[in-house]
């Protein structure tokens, strides 16, 4: 009989003591068992949700250098899924903006600054090609030329709009055929050929879709151009 009233507090205690945890689960809290935990552990209570990796602008898993742009460009996945293009993390050209179409996708940007000139889609498989050369014969020195392209890039493509794109620092154009997947960043007056630049061909033995290869992209950081274009 001496140990009844010790027993009933040690009852109520844990009573308390399980309702206050209970009570912290369900409401999302959980305050009361990494505590309680620890006491009976003795250590720290490691969190089970993993952080998510940090991403930097465009979704770049590392951050670009100072004078450097950080760029995205993703090609369209088959005739469905529209093309990307992020620069600094300003989407210039998606099926959101509203800025896409079949063929060609090129924006114009600033090589100094950034700033998007201009932004259009080309159609290769039934538009005219000449509205290409027009577009690209004019840009200034150090005009950066982002390109996507989306169901079908090169069967209005001509010999000299393929020189047109050599001369920005393109090496495979000339292997960019019916359907293939193609994206490239490069430059007007660029001396060397571009370091950003992707090609999956049409293959019937390794399309992912029916018709179509895979959707192709590069991510990387473009040197800004240190002085104004002329």
């Amino acid at each position: 009989m001496r140990l009844a009233g010790p027993v009933r507090i040690v009852v109520v205690l844990l009573t308390v003591g399980l309702t206050w945890i209970l009570a912290g689960v369900m409401l999302g809290t959980q305050s009361g068992f990494p505590r309680i935990q620890q006491l009976l552990g003795g250590g720290e209570v490691s969190s089970t949700t993993d952080p998510r990796p940090r991403r930097y602008k465009c979704s770049l898993p590392q951050p670009c250098p100072e004078k450097h742009f950080a760029i995205r460009v993703v090609s369209g996945a088959a005739n469905v899924i529209g093309p990307k293009i992020c620069l600094e993390d300003k989407m210039l050209m998606s099926s959101v903006q509203n800025n896409v179409g079949r063929g060609l996708n090129i924006a114009l940007v600033n090589g100094v600054n950034g700033e998007l000139l201009e932004a259009k889609s080309f159609d290769m498989w039934s538009g005219d090609v000449s509205q290409l050369m027009k577009f690209l014969l004019p840009i200034h020195e150090g005009t950066l030329v982002l390109v996507a392209s989306y169901d079908d890039p090169a069967t209005k493509m001509t010999e000299d709009a393929r020189k047109l794109f050599a001369e920005l620092g393109s090496t495979a154009i000339k292997d960019v055929a019916f359907r293939d997947s193609w994206v490239f960043v490069g430059a007007k007056g660029v001396q060397d050929k571009s370091p950003f630049e992707q090609l999956i061909k049409n293959s019937k033995s390794s399309n992912k879709y029916e018709g179509w290869p895979e959707a192709v992209e590069l991510e990387g950081c473009v040197p800004q151009r240190t002085q104004d274009l002329e």
